[in-house]
This record gives C-alpha cells, sequence and structure tokens, in this order.
C-alpha cells in the first residue's frame, strides 16, 4: 500500500492511496455496486470473495438500492468492521455526474450516522459502468472536500481514495493539486 497524497481539511484528511481496498484497515471500505446488491465481478466481486458470504448474504436482506444512493453491511472477515455499498451511475443512463455526487453524498452521510472515523473508496463508476476517470476524480473529490468543509462536526476523520491503477491515480492526484 503506498500512500501518495494527502490533504487537511477543516482538522481532517483526505488521502489517496494505491493498493487493494479489500487490504485497508479503516471503518469502513466503499464498493462500487450495482443496484441488486449482486457482488459478482469488479471491486465487488473482490470484496465479497475476501470478506465472506455474509456480506453477499447480508447485501440480499436489503435488496435493491436505487442509483445515487448506498446501503451498509458488516465487512466479513476484512480488516474494515463495514463496507458501505455505492450504487453509482452506468454511463448512458443519463445524468450520470449527478448520480455520482448523490451516491458520494450517501457514503459520507452514512458513514457520519454510523459514528464512523476512516472511510475508503475507489473510483466508483470508473471500472465496468464507464464512467470517465477524469470526471470520477473532480467529482469524488470535490464531494468529499464539500462535505467535510460543510460539516465540521462529522465523526469521519479521514477520507480515503484507494487507487488500483496508475491512471486512475495519476487523474485523482491532479484533483488534489487544486485542493
Amino acid at each position: 500500500m503506498k500512500k501518495t497524497a494527502e490533504k487537511s481539511i477543516q482538522g481532517k484528511l483526505l488521502r489517496i492511496v494505491k493498493g487493494d481496498i479489500t487490504e485497508r484497515e479503516v471503518d469502513a471500505i466503499v464498493n462500487a455496486a450495482n443496484k441488486y446488491l449482486q457482488h459478482g465481478g469488479g471491486v465487488a466481486g473482490a470484496i465479497v470473495r475476501k470478506g465472506g458470504a455474509v456480506i453477499q448474504d447480508e447485501s440480499d436482506k436489503i435488496g435493491f438500492v436505487p442509483t445515487g444512493s448506498a446501503a451498509m453491511t458488516s465487512a466479513g472477515k476484512l480488516k474494515a468492521k463495514y463496507v458501505i455499498h455505492a450504487v453509482g451511475p452506468k454511463m448512458g443512463e443519463g445524468d450520470e455526474d449527478t448520480k455520482l455526487r448523490q451516491a458520494v453524498q450517501k457514503v459520507l452521510q452514512l458513514a457520519s450516522e454510523h459514528g464512523l472515523h476512516s472511510i475508503s473508496m475507489p473510483a466508483i463508476s470508473s471500472g465496468i459502468f464507464g464512467f470517465p476517470k477524469d470526471r470520477c476524480a473532480a467529482i469524488l473529490v470535490q464531494e468529499s472536500k464539500k462535505f467535510l468543509m460543510d460539516n465540521p462536526q462529522t465523526s469521519l476523520h479521514c477520507i480515503e481514495f484507494c487507487l488500483l491503477d496508475d491512471e486512475t491515480l495519476g487523474f485523482f492526484e491532479k484533483e488534489f493539486a487544486k485542493i
């Protein structure tokens, strides 16, 4: 795991790391989920494979989660305590930027409502859902910064972006340079 950038916002930390989100020791990791919380491929598949069937079982009990929203389950055998399943948009469905903003806002609200101190999120929707990586980076970083600015009382002390590939990492580093 390699830390590549950190920024302080209102005494809270925004951080970029390169590595495997399933290995993060944070209160919650964020899963880039589909509406039916069926965790077969991509980040979702990796989370269930490593965390165990309990994550899929709890997701099945939740059922449907609309695009732009999020739900929380335990994290099974993962180092994190919880998994927040964020349902980002698929490219081509319309109003994708707004839906991604809403998903990020919901993730941060859920984490704060549950008193979590640290979360790690991937580049939601930028994989198999086809959302452009540069726009994804801009939205995730802007919304996280805005949340910390607008909610100084939040329990969240660290919002981390955990990225696997150099291309996506580069877009997030460019957004951090603007803070």
